[in-house]
């Protein structure tokens, strides 16, 4: 066959491919793909996505739903962004790829590393990239490791997270994760790993010595490092507002007095900004909106709007001295680290981030959108809590708003909840009983509200009651 013939029969066989129903491609999908969370039941009525545009997505049968996780918590820009796909072939043209190990650098990662410091928190001036969040925490619970052995403290090895805290799940990522569902098939885990109580305002008991819930919940960091050993802790490894885990927005004297602990018992705070930063919660990054800084951060998702896999981590310059002052190398390494194409998209997303202000779209419009659930949402009788900053938001359904009691698993209300969306043509996940939100930083008034009307009739369908 030649170049012309094979050409034409690529161009016949990807318009047969654009063509297939749903139905079809869901059937290949069934006979060779595995997927993250994979479950055959829960992929049986799956979407083949085939095209995104602003905030919607669109399947193989032309069916358009509104994205209101932004994929997952990642296409802040919004869908078919040409500045992104142009910035992609304009690097692989000129470089595709090339080693980032030391002894080889290349301009993309130079540039990107160059501009995160004049973004990032002030004390954070170095970076290692990564290609996703998972590997990133990996990164920083070796990085933090390292740093204390260097330190000649030995024996601080140990994590501490938070109940409903996300991290990934790579191994590490998944023994730092505070969500149990993701972990007894793959027991035994990595010893070293505890979590706390997370701060949600929510649930989380009002202290009887008249304390703030912030402190309180704070001050149970403290208590684990007492336990654990504060010379056995290497770091605390946190989401300023919790994503994956329902949208957990903590009090905001929670940070400082968790920035006091963490400096008294010398452990390393790590901020996981892989959901909240690049604009997310309405600041470039999340701990900004408690005036503290981090030692170490982690980002992925949005760096890239999810046009291409990338993240990685910041470190402080004490970190970073310690690193470039040894006389051994620090033995951690990903292939792609600092691969020049990706850089490439994340410098083009961050000049979207930052000539649209997507950072101050998502404040103004999360405001809003914050207030219309609220008012659409809290009269509902099992509507137990409707929570939020910036462009992202949960709303907690209960079984008991009186006593705070969630549906019982047969029940399965996140399934009900999820078709129930769906139907009305709205994607997004849900965690069991907390509807989680963020739409794109991009979305339109309009599609917000829609959002908002959607969200309560899926409610009174799946629960029964208005």
């Amino acid at each position: 066959m030649n170049a012309a013939a094979t050409e034409a029969a690529a161009a016949a066989n990807a318009a047969a491919t654009n063509a297939a129903t749903n139905a079809e491609l869901l059937g290949k999908d069934h006979r060779h793909l595995i997927h993250p969370l994979h479950h055959t039941a829960g992929h049986a009525d799956g979407r083949v996505w085939v095209r995104g545009e602003g905030s919607y997505l669109y399947d193989a049968d032309g069916n358009r739903f509104i994205d209101g996780l932004s994929c997952l918590w990642n296409v802040s820009a919004g869908h078919g962004r040409r500045e992104l796909a142009d910035a992609a072939h304009k690097q692989m043209n000129e470089l595709a790829f090339a080693s980032s190990y030391a002894g080889g650098s290349n301009r993309p990662a130079v540039e990107l590393a160059e501009r995160l410091a004049r973004i990032a928190y002030p004390n954070i001036n170095n970076f290692y990239f990564t290609c996703g969040g998972g590997e990133s925490t990996d990164s920083n619970i070796k990085l933090a490791r390292y740093y204390w052995k260097a330190k000649g403290k030995q024996d601080k090895v140990k994590v501490i997270g938070r109940q409903w805290g996300y991290h990934g799940v790579t191994f590490g990522a998944m023994c730092a994760t505070g969500i149990d569902a993701y972990k007894p098939d793959f027991a035994p885990l990595i010893p070293g790993f505890s979590h706390i109580p997370a701060p949600d305002p929510y649930h989380y008991p009002a202290p009887a010595d008249g304390a703030s819930q912030g402190v309180a919940a704070a001050n149970e960091l403290e208590k684990e490092i007492l336990k654990q050993g504060a010379d056995t802790v290497a770091m605390f490894i946190a989401e300023p507002v919790q994503g994956a885990g329902g949208v957990i927005v903590p009090p905001p004297d929670y940070f400082p007095r968790i920035r006091e602990i963490c400096d008294q018992y010398e452990v390393l705070l790590v901020s996981d900004e892989v959901i909240t930063g690049f604009g997310r919660t309405g600041k470039m990054f999340g701990l900004q909106h408690y005036g503290v800084q981090p030692d170490l951060m982690q980002f992925a998702k949005s760096i890239t709007s999810g046009a291409l896999p990338l993240g990685g981590i910041g470190m402080s310059d004490a970190v970073a001295r310690t690193i470039t002052a040894s006389p051994k190398p620090w033995m951690h390494a990903y292939t792609y680290s600092g691969h020049p194409t990706a850089c490439a998209v994340a410098l083009a997303t961050l000049d979207i981030i930052e000539n649209e202000d997507l950072p101050g779209q998502a404040a103004a419009k999360g405001e809003v959108f914050l207030r219309n659930l609220h008012a659409a949402l809290d009269d509902l009788p099992h509507v137990g809590n409707v929570r939020g900053m910036g462009l992202m938001a949960g709303v907690e359904i209960v079984a008991d708003r009186d006593a705070k009691t969630w549906y019982a698993p047969d029940f399965a209300l996140g399934a009900k909840l999820t078709r129930a969306l769906l139907a009305r043509g709205l994607t997004t996940r849900v965690r069991s009983e907390v509807i989680c939100l963020a739409p794109p930083l991009t979305t339109e008034p309009k599609i917000l509200d829609q959002i908002v009307s959607t969200v309560h009739d899926a409610v009174v369908e799946v629960t029964g009651a208005n």
